[in-house]
């Protein structure tokens, strides 16, 4: 990184700090992406980088301006989100597999210029956008059906589709001079109000999480071939399935289906990764699979993050496949792990370690940091952690108290050093690695004719994962029955993303509540843990 002189700005594009050292002679015989059944080299990824960046560019995207992509997990997606920051513009990758109405959201909260997107996702989300999310002035259309199967549906200004307009762009691509300290890319992160907050990442916080984590932690070199059940949408994804891999010469695995346990067990066995990453809630998905037997003599390690690792998935899997989960904890906000577990040495039920070129620390309510053993809020920070949410300038104050980054998890540090889980600050939950705002599943559950109160929880599983379930006071004229229950399981499913849908129901009279009404969640949860 050219060290600033005077009045000059040092700059780092981050596109061009990942790829430019393998943009050699021999890059076409390197691999890069493995994907259904293809092989992309370096040179083919490069090329295609660089004409994602020059179709934006043509299509009027300036730097700082931000792009929506929804999108699978493909090259496709890997070449706009590297192309658009080689360009200096800003991506937004988010969840394919959500409600449309979210992505409305997304558009108006972002003020995106493009949308890139999945034909059968924008076939269905367009009629939607009328008169909203008035910024967006082009949509790109990603590899899928035909043109003749897609209608613009009204909606102004420019549509391309992705298979006939980057194609006939040129291969090489002049990067922009950003800042390290400059937008790169936007995350969306759920709040405990429901709203999404954009969580704005620089052009230095790629590097930083792969220096420390993927290099120092996972020794990642050039023969490693990394395949991550986790998308590219989400950060513990994002990480794990691109920049990982391509700052260190390695591969990657895709796989643009959604995950089911069979087929990624499928996958890891065509494909031999030597890295897999799943979440806790996979990992015992795929230990239930009773099928056949599965070998994966290739894999030297596997890891996990996005929710507690219960120490028994550990044992099983490690008992099966004679690998370890190497668990760890990292937030959209840090953008990758900051505590982990290291390989040969991993603590069942522990999150393990401070990865090097972090700090953390676990304090009281007033801030002063709790004896060792003690239970306290986790504070980290590092080179990785977001600048800010996007027009949430109370949120982020709250949340980044000077250089510290406040995660909202209960910690405390075990006589070895280690550090362990013990909960959630407010009342956010993380399902399947994913984050839940129960106020938005009660929301959604208020909007039933039957409901006049909802609380919803989370509770662990016979697995020890955590699941969401809801607490209803019943209108006037409605009486708990299996069929209400089944009518609100699906009146749910209609509204949310199918992992945030209640597990089960329970039909009180009355729930908890504070002298100024708000509900206490916490003693649901203590309730429901006696019960069991």
């Amino acid at each position: 990184m050219p060290e600033a002189t005077g009045a000059e700005q040092r700059t780092l594009n981050v596109t061009s700090a990942i790829f430019d050292p393998w943009d050699t002679p021999d890059a076409e015989q390197q691999p890069a992406i493995h994907y259904r059944g293809t092989v992309w080299s370096y040179r083919r990824l490069i090329s295609e980088i660089n004409r994602a960046g020059n179709a934006l560019k043509a299509l009027g995207v300036r730097r700082e301006e931000r792009i929506l992509l929804i999108a699978y997990d493909s090259p496709h997606f890997v070449a706009l989100m590297y192309g658009a920051m080689k360009i200096g513009a800003v991506p937004i990758p988010v969840n394919p597999y959500l409600p449309l109405d979210d992505y409305a959201y997304f558009l108006e909260d972002s003020r995106a210029k493009l949308l890139a997107v999945e034909p059968e996702i924008w076939h269905d989300l367009a009629p939607r956008l009328a008169g909203r999310a008035p910024d967006v002035s082009l949509v790109m259309i990603l590899p899928g059906l035909s043109t003749a199967q897609l209608a613009p549906s009204g909606h102004p200004g420019p549509f391309v589709f992705y298979e006939d307009f980057v194609p006939r762009m040129a291969p090489e691509l002049e990067a922009a001079a950003t800042s390290p300290d400059e937008a790169a890319f936007w995350l969306y992160s759920s709040g405990s109000t429901g709203k999404p907050k954009g969580a704005v990442h620089c052009h230095k916080d790629m590097i930083f999480c792969n220096d420390t984590y993927g290099r120092e932690v996972l020794a990642i070199a050039r023969d490693d071939v990394l395949f991550s059940a986790s998308k590219l949408y989400f950060a513990y994804g994002l990480g794990n399935g691109s920049y990982f891999a391509f700052a260190n010469g390695a591969s990657v695995v895709l796989m643009p289906e959604k995950v089911e346990p069979v087929l990624v067990l499928d996958t890891i066995e065509r494909t031999s990764p030597t890295l897999f990453f799943g979440v806790p809630t996979l990992y015992n998905a795929m230990l239930r699979v009773q099928t056949r037997e599965y070998s994966f003599p290739s894999l030297r390690a596997c890891v996990s993050a996005g929710e507690p690792l219960p120490a028994e998935i550990f044992l099983r899997w490690q008992e099966r496949y004679g690998v370890e989960i190497v668990d760890g904890i990292g937030s959209t906000e840090v953008l990758h792990i900051y505590i982990s577990n290291r390989l040969g040495s991993c603590r069942p039920g522990a999150s393990g370690l401070v990865v090097p070129g972090y700090e953390v620390k676990i304090v009281d309510e007033g801030g002063v940091p709790v004896p060792q053993g003690e239970i306290g809020d986790l504070y980290v920070k590092g080179g990785s952690v977001a600048a800010f949410y996007w027009n949430q300038t109370a949120k982020t104050q709250s949340a980044m108290v000077g250089e510290w980054y406040r995660t909202g998890d209960k910690y405390y540090m075990d006589p070895d050093g280690y550090y362990c889980y013990a909960g959630r600050s407010d009342d956010m939950m993380k399902v399947g690695g994913m984050w839940v705002s129960p106020s938005e599943v009660e929301n959604a559950l208020l909007r039933h004719d039957a409901v006049a109160e909802a609380a919803v929880v989370a509770v662990p599983d016979a697995a020890g994962l955590d699941k969401p379930v809801a607490h209803v006071i019943l209108n006037v004229g409605h009486v708990p029955s299996k069929e209400l229950e089944d009518s609100l399981r699906s009146f749910a499913r209609d509204q949310l993303a199918h992992f945030k849908v209640p597990r089960a129901f329970y039909f009180v009279d009355e729930l908890p509540k504070t002298a100024t009404g708000k509900i206490q969640r916490y003693k649901l949860r203590t309730g429901l843990a006696a019960q069991r």
